[in-house]
């Protein structure tokens, strides 16, 4: 296999267990399982995990004398259990093996990225030098979203007798996944059923606790022996309360081996078409094919996929980004498109966050634009179907529009916990994170960017429109006029900071005059007016009479986007009102007491301090706007505020921020290097460095292991898409405008832009090269540092970049 689509573990590492079952875990978009043991149940070094997408429940904890909810991604049944044990001839039956079994003497996991599955190899030798070799293969099935299968080869060396072998289906499941919400109720099963169907299937069914969804899975269970494979070996079930087994008994010898194939089916009651999930179930895994038919159509779509989402870059960078694009699909396929589902922050790998849906499309979105955009328009009817709560939480807070919720899950109402652990004092705080009314700005940058790639204006005059326009509701209603200013203001927010939440003891959460809120509401407010105004005049009415929109709103719409407050000091560009008032922090004294300071909330809070006294910033906050706006749009958005955005006052707003910000979160790193491309190429790479091997090297210590960044991981393949190339979809045609790094100077991926599929660029540290397919739609309009271009279909043409853009070679 080439290196370059291969991640591989070599010998057995307890510590570093669950970090590898997070960036093993296999998925399909619909179902992801955690790439852990079968031989082992949950413990401090395994923790098996398969998540539904979507599928959440609520549960009620006693924290501190308070009763809080909180709602949960579901732990379902675990599917993998298969553990085996030998019996030599004359000996009783030795241990059950596995990977912390004394015996193990070799181990190697590789996590084939081309074709989608997991292989373990183990080999096991006892006190008398009798050895078993253990390789199993793993695939959640890329083509069928509801199969999954494990395919395992038992060989002897040195003895000959039986090998038992028990799988089965495990319902006793906790969330238990996440050390911080050990203390919060975590039991989201109920009403265990097992039962036996003819040809070995076994089965279980279950419900949630309280969103009452139906699950069921059912497994069939086949080995066979000798030399021709033709032996057929039935496994005995055996049913428990909350768990169903089967018992195999193979005979072995050095001179053949035996295999065992347990095929998976999972299907839940929110699936559409199906009756009865059991009978789904049942039914499925019986029709399911032998392992090598499921192997080899699995194989097909994977392939199929990879065409889809080309992008090749050399080296160890481009072998991470394949990896990251790996685990992006397995969260977010074609099967997604389906489903009624968000962005869950860290994928479908484990149960940080809780699975909810942050702003992270703001990441993700970009990059499946343009290769998977059913799929971005599936992702936001998932925040249009909410928008009816999003209105009622705005009504709730007396405001007009709709207020998306900082954390989302099933039913889009507000998830933000209201109390969270510093486990580093130990203590339980007030959570005020929700104030990060920002998420609804992210939201309908999303609908734009999504329709300027597609030209979905189907899209953008009917869902798309609806939501901007009541987005932009929020922010016109939430602005206050101050006439000493002059200037309108936006009090009471959180911004992606997430470090400040308060002014220094202050009695009420929020601070005044975020400049990320603030500009992005004025970019929100600025194009809801000019869509609204572009809409065909049978749906501009319906929407009037739908949403009740007044003429006098648009009015004021126009009003607060130029005259939004946007606070500077030193300068600089403020991160809020206030800022350049509170204390220097003594960076270097903090990091030689404590080494890593990311977290430098969790530290100051335990030395009961608070970060909220500081110019410290846990990740990007105003320099995110450079990471959503090229400098052309971002000038002109500052020019429309009423100021002169130069060069000048953003490189010095740039490196002010760069110095005080701990990197708290994945997606700093990321938003740094996007930046500092275009400003500091020489510190732009250090940064890219560190969001590549965020997940890979676990920087955050502990984290990955809880589930991957998803968004971290998709932007640092946008970085390549369009931060190396300048890339903007806008007025129908490609703008490229590149400055691409040294390590990153030659790549090349397959984009679909508007009708346009497998449009090829390659970029090469001085040219950039730009193939259609043949087709009979008008040629591509290209647009590169002031110059226009039309590449027809069925052509190609080299593109000489300026000297000023060239990244090296």
């Amino acid at each position: 296999m080439a290196r370059g689509w291969i991640w591989e573990y070599e010998g057995y590492d307890p510590e570093k267990e669950r970090l590898r079952e997070a960036l093993c875990t296999l998925g399909n978009g619909y179902f992801a399982t955690r790439g852990a043991a079968p031989e082992t149940p949950a413990a401090r070094t395994h923790y098996p995990g398969t998540y539904v997408a979507g599928c959440y429940n609520r549960l009620t904890s006693s924290v501190q004398g308070r009763q809080v909810e909180n709602e949960d991604m579901v732990n379902l049944p675990n599917w993998l259990p298969l553990r085996y044990r030998i019996r030599p001839e004359g000996s009783r039956p030795g241990p059950w093996l596995t990977p912390d079994h004394a015996y193990l003497v070799e181990h190697r996991q590789t996590l084939d990225l081309r074709g989608g599955t997991l292989t373990r190899r183990s080999v096991y030798e006892d006190t008398r030098g009798r050895r078993l070799t253990v390789v199993q293969e793993r695939l959640v099935h890329m083509g069928d979203p509801h199969l999954a299968a494990l395919h395992t080869v038992f060989g002897a060396e040195g003895w000959t007798g039986e090998l038992e072998v028990e799988a089965g289906i495990d319902g006793d499941i906790r969330n238990s996944g996440v050390a911080r919400y050990r203390e919060l109720a975590d039991r989201h099963l109920t009403g265990w059923e097992t039962g036996t169907e003819p040809d070995s299937v076994v089965w279980l069914r279950c419900r949630t606790v309280e969103s009452d969804i139906g699950i069921a899975l059912a497994a069939r269970t086949v080995a066979s022996c000798g030399p021709e494979r033709n032996g057929d070996h039935r496994a005995e079930p055996l049913q428990q309360p909350r768990a169903v087994q089967q018992t195999l008994l193979l005979p072995l010898d050095p001179e053949s081996d035996a295999v065992v194939d347990k095929t998976v089916a999972l299907y839940t009651s929110r699936d559409p078409a199906i009756g009865s999930p059991l009978r789904a179930a049942v039914t499925a895994v019986g029709d399911a094919p032998a392992y090598e038919g499921l192997l080899a159509s699995h194989r097909r779509a994977w392939a199929d996929l990879w065409q889809q989402a080309k992008l090749e870059v050399r080296g160890e960078p481009g072998r991470i980004l394949r990896l990251h694009l790996f685990h992006v699909l397995q969260t977010l396929s074609p099967h997604t498109a389906e489903l009624d589902v968000g962005v869950p922050a860290r994928g479908l790998h484990g149960e940080a966050y809780r699975g909810h849906v942050f702003w992270d499309e703001l990441f993700v979105l970009p990059f499946l634009n343009l290769h998977l955009p059913e799929v971005s328009r599936g992702l936001l009817d998932y925040r249009h179907r909410r928008l009816p709560a999003a209105c009622a939480a705005s009504e709730a807070a007396g405001r007009r529009g709709a207020m998306f919720p900082w954390q989302s899950a099933d039913e889009g109402r507000e998830e933000t916990q209201e109390l969270h652990l510093n486990p580093r004092s130990g203590r339980w705080l007030e959570d005020r994170s929700r104030l990060q009314h920002h998420v609804g700005s992210a939201v309908a940058y999303n609908v734009w960017q999504y329709c300027q790639a597609t030209g979905d204006t189907e899209y953008l005059y009917s869902k798309g429109a609806e939501m901007m326009l009541q987005i932009a509701r929020f922010w016109a209603d939430s602005a206050e006029w101050d006439g000493s200013l002059g200037r309108y203001r936006i009090r009471g927010v959180v911004g992606p900071d997430e470090y400040h939440d308060a002014y220094p003891d202050a009695v009420s959460a929020g601070l005044d005059d975020n400049t990320y809120t603030n500009v992005t509401a004025s970019w929100v407010l600025a194009r809801a007016g000019e869509i609204f105004h572009e809409l065909p005049g049978t749906r501009r009415g319906q929407l009037l009479d739908t949403i009740r929109l007044e003429p006098d709103e648009l009015e004021r719409w126009e009003d607060v986007s130029r005259k939004l407050h946007v606070p500077h000091h030193d300068g600089v560009i403020s991160q809020f009102a206030g800022y350049g008032d509170l204390a220097e922090l003594d960076w270097e004294g903090y990091r030689q007491r404590y080494g890593d300071i990311r977290r430098l909330d969790r530290i100051l809070e335990a030395e009961g301090d608070t970060v909220n006294r500081y110019q410290a910033s846990k990740q990007a906050d105003v320099l995110m706007l450079g990471y959503l706006f090229s400098p052309r749009e971002l000038a002109a958005l500052f020019q429309r505020l009423g100021h002169d955005l130069d060069d000048g006052t953003w490189l010095k707003t740039v490196d002010y921020y760069a110095g005080r910000t701990s990197h708290g979160s994945t997606l700093s790193s990321l938003v740094h290097a996007w930046v500092m491309a275009r400003v500091n190429r020489d510190e732009a790479w250090r940064y890219c460095e560190e969001a590549l091997i965020g997940d890979v090297a676990d920087i955050q210590g502990g984290t990955t292991e809880e589930g991957i960044h998803l968004g971290a991981m998709a932007g640092t393949l946008d970085f390549v898409q369009r931060g190396m190339t300048g890339l903007e979809t806008r007025d129908d045609a490609l703008w490229l405008s590149p400055a691409t790094l040294p390590q990153l100077s030659k790549f090349r991926m397959r984009l679909r832009f508007r009708r346009h599929w497998d449009v090829d660029l390659r970029l090469r540290a001085e040219r950039l090269r730009i193939a259609v397919p043949d087709s009979e739609r008008p040629g591509v309009r290209v647009r590169l540092d002031g110059s226009a271009h039309v590449i027809d279909p069925g052509t190609s043409r080299w593109l000489e970049l300026p000297a000023d853009l060239r990244g090296g070679s």
